[in-house]
């Protein structure tokens, strides 16, 4: 499996940490690399699951954003890939307003100086009281960290798998600019992930997690299948999912059998997961198509198509984004 990683903020909801735990090898998100500004924004529930091996601190340090050095150069790939999407931020129609008060704050030792530099340029930029950090618009708090998130490239040792509870966000790290497209499949996968009710310890939450180990890996290696061959099969996805949906199934019956033999009440929240397409599948898949390609595990699975923006680093292993929901039903 893989490590979910969180963003815009460092802290994670409860819901979603939760879900990581479940579902994932574990979960990571951005911090600040200065100790203080890190032990004043990491909650201790992470410090202790950091102890435990199932929480990583992620810092966008200088040699990771490949830096730029000095105006209109472009070194970096990642960086410029940022500056793109803040100069088109900036000069778009619905450009960004610094509220007052401010609604937003970027950590300045969580990026490198030359993005403050570059928003300070544009005007996307202010000082606060507090010397540690600066205010921005929730946009471009959003835009920044959603962009570096999916640019997390493959050089750690890690797969990292990009996953928000902010629409915005989302939008902004997959957003394809005019001149550079990728076909992406869109699939609604919350039903098939079941996650502990609000009010739930996370300490329960580990003990099932340890308890039934099989039982939820299996299902998300199912899952990570599913997505794997949709994005290698583009052009047959009913396919796809009539050829897993025995496994699928036997996966979801089982860890549901878990689910029930628990103490814990559950919940089904609505988890989007964008697969990005190879850019030759723009010849058979069309923008706002959809489909429903049936029932795998008594729920319907639907597949939508996108267009988003190709990574700059394509990830070895797969090239997964979510989107989680507000939307709950009990079960």
């Amino acid at each position: 499996m893989a490590v979910l990683l969180y963003y815009p903020r460092v802290n994670p909801p409860t819901e979603i940490l939760q879900q990581a735990l479940l579902y994932w090898d574990g979960i990571a998100t951005v911090v600040p690399h200065d100790p203080d500004d890190y032990a004043a924004a990491v909650q201790p529930e992470l410090t202790q699951l950091r102890d435990r091996g199932l929480y990583t601190p992620l810092f966008f340090m200088r040699q990771v954003m490949d830096v730029l050095d000095g105006p209109g150069r472009r070194e970096g790939l990642n960086s410029r890939v940022l500056l793109e999407e803040i100069q088109r931020m900036a000069e778009g129609p619905d450009r960004p307003r610094l509220p007052s008060p401010p609604e937003a704050y970027l950590y300045r030792s969580k990026f490198s100086e030359w993005v403050e530099a570059v928003l300070r340029h544009y005007g996307l930029a202010e000082d606060t009281p507090d010397d540690r950090r600066y205010a921005v618009p929730k946009d471009v708090q959003q835009m920044v960290v959603g962009v570096l998130a999916r640019e997390w490239g493959t050089p750690l040792s890690a797969s990292y798998v990009p996953y928000t509870d902010r629409s915005n966000a989302y939008e902004w790290a997959l957003r394809a600019p005019d001149e550079q497209r990728l076909p992406a499949f869109r699939a609604e996968l919350g039903r098939l992930l079941p996650v502990p009710a609000p009010g739930t310890s996370t300490a329960d939450v580990l003990v099932f997690r340890e308890r039934f180990k099989d039982e939820r890996q299996r299902l998300m290696r199912a899952m990570h299948r599913l997505l794997s061959d949709l994005r290698r099969d583009y052009e047959h996805p009913a396919e796809v999912i009539a050829e897993l949906r025995g496994e699928i199934e036997a996966a979801s019956e089982d860890y549901q059998a878990a689910v029930s033999s628990s103490r814990m009440a559950w919940v089904h929240r609505s988890v989007t997961a964008t697969v990005a397409l190879a850019a030759a599948a723009a010849s058979v898949v069309e923008p706002q198509l959809s489909w429903v390609l049936g029932t795998v595990g008594g729920y319907t699975l639907n597949v939508a198509t996108r267009e988003i923006r190709p990574l700059v680093d394509a990830r070895k292993k797969h090239d997964f984004a979510y989107l989680h929901r507000v939307e709950t039903t009990f079960s």
